[in-house]
C-alpha cells in the first residue's frame, strides 16, 4: 500500500509511538545532547569516524529529533532518499551551490527565476571564480550553446517569480545528463503535491518552506532534497556553514505540513478561478498563470504538474500610479512580499523587489510598471473575486489626489 500525499503529509517521517505517549512530535530544544560515559562518548564518535549511520546525536549544529522527522518527511513527499532542513530558502540555495561548485566552474542558470537566486550566481560566486550564463527559459539551443568543459550544473526554477514560466523538467534533464551535469530545481512554487521534480529525473530539489510547506506566513526555513549522497556533502558543508534550522522552526513547519495537501488543493481551485478572472477582464492586459490555454508553458505544466497553485500575476493596461491605486484598494490580501500562507499577499512588482531600477531598466528585464503579483490564501474565491472587482473600478474611475 502506498498512501496518497494527503495522508503522508500527515504521517510520514514520524514514529507512531513517540517519547511519553505524546500524539505529536515533541520540540526537542536543546543546543547539546550528552553521553551517559566516556565509553559511550567513544563508541558514537568511533561510528562517526568509520562512517556508520547512527542516530545518535552531538551537539545542535549537526542534527535535531524534532528536524529530523521534518527531514524524513519532506524525503518521502518529493521522493527522495535523504532532505536537509535550513534556515532559509536561500541558505538552502546558496549553501547547495557553494558545494556543488569550485572555483573555475560554470554554472548556467534560466532567467525568470528568483532575483536573490541570481544576484548570488552573477554577483556574489563571480568573485570566487565560479563563472555563470543565465539563459531563456524554455530555450534548448541556447541551454545547448551555454555548456562549457567546465559546466557543472544547470539550476533552474518552475514555476518561475514572478511569470510563472514553467520548465520542461524531463527534456532539462535529459540535456543535462547527456553532458555529465548536475540539475537542481527549486520547486517552491510547486510544492510536492503539485510537482515532483526528482520523479521527472532531477538531481536535487529545493524549497523555500517559508512559503507553502510552513503555510501560517510565521517561519523561515528551506529544504533540499535528493539522493543520500548528495544530501551527506549538504550536511557536512551546513554543520561548516552553520545555516541550521532550530527545532521551534522546525516543530511550526511540521505543524504546517500537516494541512499542506489541503491547503494547495484549495489555492490551485481559487489561483484558476481568478486567473480566469482577470483574463477575462477588459482593465486587465495579461495574466501569467500556467493554468490558462494562453500561457506558453501550458502544455508543459499539464503534462508534469498536478495543480498550477495559488500564485497569479497579472499586468493591468495602466500605468505605474493607476496600478498602485489598485492595490491600494484591495481590501482582502495585505501588501507585502513571500505567498503560500494562509492570508493573500499583494504586491506591485516595480515597487518591491525591482524598485532600485529605472522604468526602463525593468522593461528590458521583462517587469512593467503594472505587473502585478497575487499571492492567494485561504479566502473564499467569491470574496476574493468581488475584492478585485471592486479595486479594479476604484483604481479606473478614482482621479489621483
Amino acid at each position: 500500500m502506498c498512501p496518497d500525499l494527503s495522508t503522508r503529509t500527515v504521517y510520514a517521517g514520524e514514529e507512531r509511538l513517540k517519547p511519553h505517549h505524546a500524539l505529536t512530535t515533541p520540540i526537542f530544544q536543546t543546543s547539546t545532547f550528552t553521553f551517559t560515559d566516556t565509553a559511550d562518548m567513544a563508541a558514537f564518535m568511533e561510528a562517526q569516524a568509520q562512517g556508520r549511520e547512527t542516530t545518535r546525536l552531538e551537539y545542535g549544529r549537526y542534527g535535531n529529533p524534532t528536524v529530523a522527522v521534518v527531514e524524513r518527511k519532506l524525503a518521502d513527499l518529493d521522493g527522495g532518499e535523504a532532505a536537509l532542513l535550513f534556515s532559509s530558502g536561500m541558505a538552502a540555495v546558496t549553501v547547495t551551490l557553494l558545494t556543488f561548485l569550485t572555483a573555475g566552474s560554470h554554472v548556467i542558470l534560466t532567467d525568470d527565476s528568483y532575483r536573490r537566486t541570481r544576484q548570488f550566481v552573477t554577483e556574489f560566486l563571480v568573485r570566487y571564480q565560479v563563472e555563470a550564463t543565465v539563459v531563456p527559459i524554455g530555450d534548448d539551443e541556447a541551454l545547448e550553446a551555454a555548456i562549457r568543459p567546465n559546466t557543472r550544473l544547470i539550476f533552474s526554477e518552475t514555476p518561475t517569480n514572478p511569470r510563472l514560466r514553467v520548465v520542461d523538467v524531463p527534456r532539462l534533464v535529459e540535456i543535462a545528463r547527456r553532458r555529465g551535469l548536475l540539475t537542481i530545481i527549486d520547486s517552491t512554487f510547486a510544492t510536492p503535491i503539485n510537482l515532483r521534480p526528482l520523479a521527472l529525473g532531477a538531481d536535487l530539489v529545493i524549497h523555500s518552506a517559508t512559503k507553502y510547506l510552513g503555510g501560517h506566513n510565521d517561519l523561515l526555513a528551506g529544504i533540499a532534497v535528493g539522493s543520500r549522497e548528495m544530501i551527506g556533502r549538504l550536511r557536512q558543508a551546513q554543520a561548516l556553514i552553520g545555516a541550521i534550522c532550530d527545532p521551534h522552526t522546525a516543530y511550526l513547519l511540521l505543524r504546517g505540513l500537516k494541512t499542506l495537501a489541503l491547503r494547495v488543493a484549495h489555492q490551485n481551485r481559487t489561483g484558476l478561478e481568478v486567473a480566469r478572472f482577470l483574463e477575462g477582464h477588459p482593465r486587465v492586459r495579461r495574466v501569467y498563470y500556467p493554468g490558462l490555454p494562453g500561457h506558453p508553458d501550458h502544455a508543459v505544466a499539464s503534462r508534469q504538474m498536478r495543480g498550477f497553485g495559488g500564485v497569479v500575476s497579472f499586468e493591468l493596461d495602466a500605468d505605474l500610479e493607476t496600478t498602485g491605486r489598485f492595490v491600494d484598494a484591495l481590501r482582502i490580501p495585505y501588501i507585502g512580499p513571500s505567498f503560500g500562507g494562509a492570508e493573500g499577499l499583494v504586491e506591485q512588482v516595480a515597487l518591491s523587489a525591482y524598485y532600485e531600477l529605472s522604468s526602463e531598466e525593468r522593461a528590458a528585464i521583462g517587469i512593467s510598471d503594472s505587473l502585478v503579483r497575487l499571492a492567494v490564501g485561504l479566502e473564499d474565491v467569491a470574496d476574493l473575486i468581488a475584492d478585485l472587482e471592486q479595486a479594479l473600478e476604484r483604481a479606473f474611475t478614482t482621479a489621483p489626489a
